[in-house]
């Protein structure tokens, strides 16, 4: 399976802050935004992935991460030149895609959770159809909102309803196999002009090959696309850190303890941050 992060959105809703850092280049408490989708990845397993970015944007996203090989890891970078909606990135990704199935992450997307691992990998595993995920929020009026049937299978998914039918909402990380970038080229616009994601789930849904895995109250899921999600981010992250002692979305962590990269290699990264307390915690876990 390959993985794609949709790192392109210009975020004008944080302006001026994202006037001279793309969005994903932004910090949620101690890392880039970045690390928190590419993390999801490498936890589903997934070990090449592309990055779409915006136009005449991607060097500091290369020297940020390079080609992924202190990961262990293949990474490459596209650009989308026109802002056409989340479906845009299998089409943009079809060459890259090939013949293989798909995880999409967005870039402003922070997942957390006990067992977040194995429900990923479950989910990489399921070679037929689509898998998405439902998580409750308060007000789903934003958001893709997830239907019901009295069996608690999914029936419907209507984006940004007036009404919703559920206070299930479909973050955004998406399973899918290989038809997804021929489903997406058949996408028609919507009103505001965008290939919707939610256009291609209704199609796995009318093909009766859509699982929706709801996400307990114990899972963390947070869209940093607004000032006040932003800080919340950050605090969730602060706090999830500090309570546990666990560091959320440590890239080079994750990669030594999937065997893509040795403890050596491992300590040698974090030698190289050794005066940041990330660097530090890298360090306390080449001990022993």
């Amino acid at each position: 399976m390959k993985g794609i992060i949709l790192a392109a959105g210009k975020g004008t809703r944080l302006y001026p802050m994202t006037k001279p850092v793309c969005k994903p280049l932004l910090p949620i408490f101690d890392k880039p935004m970045l690390y928190y989708p590419l993390a999801v990845l490498q936890q589903a397993g997934i070990r090449e992935v592309l990055v779409i970015v915006p136009p005449d944007d991607k060097e500091p996203f290369e020297r940020l991460l390079g080609d992924g090989s202190q990961l262990g890891m293949q990474i490459s970078y596209q650009e989308q030149f026109v802002q056409r909606g989340i479906a845009d990135a299998f089409i943009i990704g079809e060459e890259f895609i090939g013949g293989d199935s798909v995880c999409l992450v967005l870039g402003d997307n922070v997942f957390y959770g006990k067992g977040l691992r194995d429900c990923l990998l479950k989910a990489q595993q399921n070679k037929t159809g689509a898998t998405i995920f439902g998580c409750y929020v308060d007000d789903p009026r934003a958001f893709g909102v997830v239907e019901f049937d009295a069996k608690g299978k999914a029936i419907s998914i209507e984006e940004k309803p007036q009404h919703p039918k559920s206070n299930y909402i479909v973050p955004g990380l998406y399973f899918y196999d290989n038809r997804v970038v021929e489903i997406a080229k058949r996408v028609q616009p919507s009103a505001r002009g965008e290939l919707e994601i939610t256009s291609v789930n209704n199609a796995y849904l009318e093909l009766d090959e859509l699982n929706v895995v709801t996400l307990g109250r114990d899972f963390v899921w947070l869209d940093a696309g607004t000032e006040d999600s932003l800080l919340e981010a950050a605090r969730v992250i602060q706090e999830l850190q500090h309570t546990t002692g666990h560091y959320v979305a440590c890239i080079e962590e994750i990669a030594c303890q999937s065997g893509w990269i040795t403890t050596e290699e491992l300590c040698r990264l974090g030698k190289a941050l050794e005066k940041t307390r990330y660097g530090k915690y890298i360090l306390s876990k080449c001990k022993g």
